[in-house]
């Protein structure tokens, strides 16, 4: 086992803890939770960095680092979700976005072909994690309600235009007969 895999498994292993510490009711429980989310989006960058660097691609990581990413967001969300953070078709726009560029890949994948991750996607995927970061650090107080907002339009809205791009670059995979 690689590096780079120890490292998507410890994020893996993040997850429930970050729901855990989100769901609990103590002074200072969302920010134990921000650390933690922060941590396992400092592995992300971590692992990527670590597989490309030392030579350690992988299959199992080729599945699992994208796989332990969406769980890790979408896990976040859902509460956000659950605690009237955001609205539930924020996040069903994200879950969709990302079941659909899967499916687009994996139609490339049998037609022959690899989709590479684009530009959108990695922009993406920082929007969203720094828009979580932002929402777990200040909450939703009424001054302030505004940041949060903001945060999860940015979030719809780069995974929009990401999810677009895929579909636009790659339409030629999608055959319509």
């Amino acid at each position: 086992m690689t590096t780079a895999n120890k490292i998507t498994i410890f994020r893996f292993l993040l997850v429930p803890v970050l729901v855990v510490l989100m769901y609990l009711d103590f002074p200072g429980h969302m920010y134990w939770a921000l650390g933690v989310f922060i941590l396992a989006s400092m592995s992300d960058f971590a692992d990527g960095y670590i597989a490309r660097h030392y030579n350690q691609v992988s299959d199992f990581g080729k599945f699992m680092d994208p796989l332990a990413d969406k769980v890790l967001v979408v896990a976040a969300m859902m509460l956000f979700v659950e605690q009237g953070y955001m609205p539930g078709w924020a996040l069903l726009i994200v879950v969709t976005r990302e079941l659909a560029v899967t499916g687009l890949r994996l139609v490339a994948v049998d037609n022959g072909r690899v989709i590479a991750a684009a530009w959108s996607g990695k922009i993406k995927t920082t929007a969203t994690m720094l828009g979580i970061i932002l929402m777990m650090a200040f909450g939703i107080p009424q001054d302030i309600a505004w940041l949060n907002t903001a945060c999860w339009v940015i979030i719809v809205a780069t995974t929009v235009y990401s999810g677009a791009e895929y579909f636009v670059k790659n339409k030629d995979v999608l055959r319509f007969q």
